[in-house]
């Protein structure tokens, strides 16, 4: 939800005000504390401009049946979707999203792998 509402440009209380809730209630669903219930999810998703199927793809059904939020990683860490709702990991999904060339992306990716390994190093 929160990764959406940054890619269209949505403030949390912009979000709350079209779904008649606080600001606070928006953080709350964004961080997981508080779930989202099927109608509320379906009108989020109206307001956000997709489908509510987008909430949940990429999901595998074994991941959805074992990880409580549904947005986080079987240990409760909000790895992939927390990096991407970050301003960085925004710009540099939608950086690489503009690369046409497979070959420039398999680049790109193994600079990044030879980079966090040096940082994995460095930082013991």
């Amino acid at each position: 939800m929160r990764l959406r509402r940054m890619v269209v440009g949505m403030s949390q209380e912009k979000l709350g005000e079209h779904l008649n809730l606080t600001f606070q209630q928006i953080q709350k669903y964004e961080k997981g504390v508080n779930r989202i219930g099927a109608g509320r999810l379906y009108r989020m998703a109206t307001v956000l401009g997709v489908d509510v199927s987008f909430f949940f793809e990429g999901l595998s059904q074994e991941l959805m049946e074992t990880v409580p939020s549904g947005l986080s990683e079987p240990d409760g860490t909000p790895y992939l979707m927390g990096f991407l709702a970050t301003p960085e990991g925004l710009q540099l999904n939608s950086a690489f999203a503009q690369i046409t060339s497979a070959d420039q992306r398999k680049r790109i990716l193994d600079l990044v792998k030879t980079l966090a390994g040096a940082e994995t190093t460095q930082n013991p």
